[in-house]
């Protein structure tokens, strides 16, 4: 850690908690998704749930946000209550929403965008890439009023979001094969313009500015198309954490965010303290974001104090630790404590796999194989709701 300037009154920010999530919807028979939304099934999701569903840029997607949550606990229990509600509609139309960022077996080539003016837009300024970005992610907001320490606590997370992506990721398949990895989204999102980490940014004005530069040549309508993998949100006075892929089990998602929420609190509460997290060159941190999007969980993170990769699990514990007083403080201490469950069942990259394989040793088709996989997604998104 070292020194970050010397601030003579630090009011905390509020660390209230969002969470939006997007899923895919499949077809209970077939188990590939579906291409239309049949006509209804929006209209019925927004009458029980308004203003926190909306489609995504492709219509066999929708997306979900929590209301602005004070507590961990609260984001729980509504995040709980809107996957209940999609999963119920979606039911009446023998359809099923998977928490997962990628299918299984689904053909990029066999999807819709949606029709909205905002998607036009999209499909025409990205054209190849856009169209294959049949993806999901999930996004975690943390209310930080004050914009320039949003700013200096954006300079500090990226350390810590491979972390963040290793415990998260649900895309191993892509078009009904094993990539290898277990986030493929990145590699797919990896490809639009103004991805990935976020720049330094010595104040909110300078940040404004880069923006501005942008805006004011008519390149982009607004923030909301910079798509780094943690950014301030154009709408909200948030820092939001968008690196992870969607966690299939509910338990999960709410781990991780409990992890982030407390780790904005740890890195306030040491700026606080005329501290900061030491910066490393994006070189170094971009490795541990592939070495995540590779191996997930299962081979460990440089850690660039000790020079050296660390195994995750011994990582994850020493984060836990670092954040304890937080977690206290925002009275999240379980749900803090099992992002350790994830590493004790495997995130969902790891459970399609270990599916998948025993299928397959079971002697049944690649087809049926994947699509076991597909019930597994299904079973596993309305788990613990």
């Amino acid at each position: 850690m070292q020194s970050s300037g010397r601030l003579d009154v630090m009011k905390m920010p509020s660390f209230t908690l969002g969470i939006e999530e997007e899923y895919l919807l499949v077809d209970l028979d077939s188990r590939d998704l579906v291409r239309e939304v049949p006509k209804g099934l929006m209209a019925q999701c927004e009458a029980e749930i308004s203003g926190q569903v909306s489609p995504e840029f492709l219509q066999c997607q929708i997306e979900v946000g929590t209301r602005v949550c004070n507590t961990v606990k609260e984001a729980r229990t509504d995040l709980a209550h809107l996957r209940a509600c999609i999963s119920n509609v979606a039911g009446t139309y023998n359809l099923a929403p998977i928490a997962a960022s990628t299918h299984p077996f689904a053909d990029w080539l066999d999807q819709r965008h949606t029709d909205h003016k905002r998607y036009h837009s999209l499909v025409r300024d990205l054209q190849g890439v856009g169209h294959r970005m049949l993806i999901c992610g999930m996004h975690v907001h943390v209310g930080i009023e004050d914009p320039d320490l949003r700013i200096d606590i954006a300079n500090q997370m990226p350390y810590f979001l491979p972390h963040f992506l290793a415990l998260s990721c649900s895309s191993p398949f892509w078009q009904g094969r094993d990539t290898g990895l277990n986030s493929y989204r990145l590699t797919i999102f990896d490809n639009l313009p103004r991805t990935g980490l976020p720049p330094v940014f010595s104040s909110w004005a300078e940040y404004e500015r880069t923006i501005s530069t942008l805006i004011e040549n008519d390149l982009i309508e607004d923030a909301t198309k910079i798509w780094w993998d943690l950014r301030p949100s154009n709408r909200y006075p948030t820092l939001e954490m968008r690196i992870c892929d969607v966690p299939t089990r509910l338990d999960d998602t709410i781990a991780i965010a409990a992890l982030y929420v407390c780790m904005v609190r740890l890195l306030t509460r040491l700026r606080r303290d005329n501290l900061s997290w030491r910066r490393y060159e994006r070189f170094l941190i971009n490795e541990n974001r592939w070495r995540a999007q590779r191996y997930g969980c299962a081979n460990g993170l440089i850690d660039f104090g000790r020079d050296a990769v660390v195994d995750f699990d011994t990582l994850l514990n020493e984060m836990i630790e670092l954040v304890m007083p937080d977690a206290e403080a925002l009275d999240c201490v379980d749900e803090v404590k099992s992002t350790r469950n994830i590493l004790a069942r495997g995130n969902s990259a790891f459970r399609q796999r270990q599916v998948f394989e025993a299928a397959m040793e079971n002697q049944n088709s690649l087809t049926d194989a994947l699509k076991q996989v597909v019930d597994m997604l299904v079973a596993d998104t309305v788990a613990g709701i």
